[in-house]
């Protein structure tokens, strides 16, 4: 849902336990544990990092009895359109030869 690379997820609440890691087998024993038995609840914050995207967010888990059948999850909130890497910003000078003063290089023909 997010287009994540490579994520690491922890829990938000200062102790740094560590729930999905982007580094192989590192916590493979929490894939088959549930959300409750790392204490998350109702209003418990997570945050989400992708180094690979210099990409973070802040998730903040709420429950709902009001989920449609067969939808074990809803994001909502604001997402943006594209995610990844930020364009890097056009350069409005042409420099050449490290000078930026705008000055051309002689035209004289030796005469």
């Amino acid at each position: 849902k997010f287009a994540m690379v490579a994520p690491d997820v922890q829990i938000d609440d200062g102790k740094g336990t560590i729930l999905i890691s982007s580094e192989e087998g590192e916590t493979e024993a929490n894939n088959h544990r549930k959300l409750s038995d790392f204490g998350i609840r109702n209003g418990t914050r997570l945050q989400a990092d992708d180094f690979l995207q210099d990409y973070t967010l802040l998730i903040n888990v709420l429950h709902s009895e009001d989920l449609g059948k067969d939808v074990e999850f809803e994001v909502v909130g604001d997402t943006p359109e594209k995610i990844g890497p930020k364009p890097s910003e056009p350069t409005s000078k042409n420099i050449t030869n490290g000078s930026d003063d705008g000055a051309q290089p002689s035209t004289s023909t030796g005469e």
